[in-house]
């Protein structure tokens, strides 16, 4: 019964940082430097995780935080933010959110049964085989060269979600969650540094405010994912976040009026169908 209740928690905590990480993903696509978009939101979030760790501190003592493992989840996060900007340089919000966050979901089950031991169901490998068949739906068509950053997201995706998994674990989880931000803010700004030096400032002044706003709904949704990491396993986890895709396709039908909209709603209402059939797995 507790693991019942533990499952579920992660599963609404799940669901809430998919709504939360497909706004967010939603403002990124909109700006015209994609790259300094997620390199501000970065910062705004770390700088929010290192305010939070010192009160931490100062109010309940130092936390446990497996800082080996946050650093290397932060080294993750530069290729990760990388290719997202380019894979949203190339296509449609609807096109390459959902491809990158289900394909994800996949790498970081695969990769979650083979280094942390996580035990899923047959009914829950079945129900991430009909996401991902979902997914086949939406790209089927598609000039391969133009989902290859997508791809390489997705990959990126799978191996820090299960460093996240194994840090979180072995830490306090809402602490290591923190950490992660700070190591990815400073990660992703010293290669802003080496990269686009100049644009930083002029960026930060005409961009703060949704950069702020950003950075504030992506560390919470990345907290309650790494909390959710502590409560099931990571392949149900990062599946169940997946849900973003609906949202995904629903704001780039609605929202950024791209086109396709019946591909990609069918493709997201697969991929609903099989985030039902995996929670039925558990």
């Amino acid at each position: 019964m507790l693991y019942s209740r533990c499952v579920l928690l992660a599963a609404g905590l799940a669901l809430l940082a998919a709504v939360l990480h497909a706004s967010w993903n939603l403002l990124v696509k909109q700006t015209s430097d994609r790259f300094l978009a997620l390199w501000g939101q970065f910062v705004f979030a770390g700088s929010f995780a290192v305010i939070a760790l010192v009160g931490w501190t100062v109010i309940d003592g130092q936390p446990n935080i497996s800082w080996w493992w946050s650093i290397i989840s932060g080294c993750g996060h530069l290729p990760y933010v990388i290719l997202l900007a380019k894979a949203y340089d190339k296509n449609d919000f609807s096109l390459t959110y959902p491809i990158a966050r289900g394909a994800g979901a996949l790498s970081a089950a695969v990769l979650g049964l083979i280094f942390l031991n996580d035990d899923l169901s047959a009914l829950s490998m079945a129900g991430i085989a009909v996401v991902l068949f979902g997914l086949w739906v939406l790209v089927s068509g598609q000039p391969i060269n133009n989902i290859f950053p997508a791809l390489g997201v997705s990959a990126t995706i799978g191996v820090y979600s299960v460093v996240d998994a194994y840090g979180a674990r072995n830490s306090d989880p809402i602490a290591f969650a923190l950490s992660v931000f700070v190591s990815g803010a400073i990660t992703i700004t010293i290669w802003a540094l080496l990269t686009r030096r100049k644009a930083l400032k002029n960026f930060l002044v005409a961009e703060w405010k949704p950069s702020l706003f950003g950075g504030t709904m992506s560390i919470i949704a990345y907290s309650l994912v790494v909390y959710a990491f502590t409560l099931a396993p990571v392949g149900y986890v990062a599946t169940m976040r997946e849900s973003s895709v609906v949202i995904a396709a629903l704001a780039g039908w609605k929202y950024l009026k791209e086109d396709d909209h019946k591909r990609r709603l069918t493709s997201a209402t697969v991929v609903v169908a099989g985030l039902c059939v995996l929670v039925a797995g558990r």
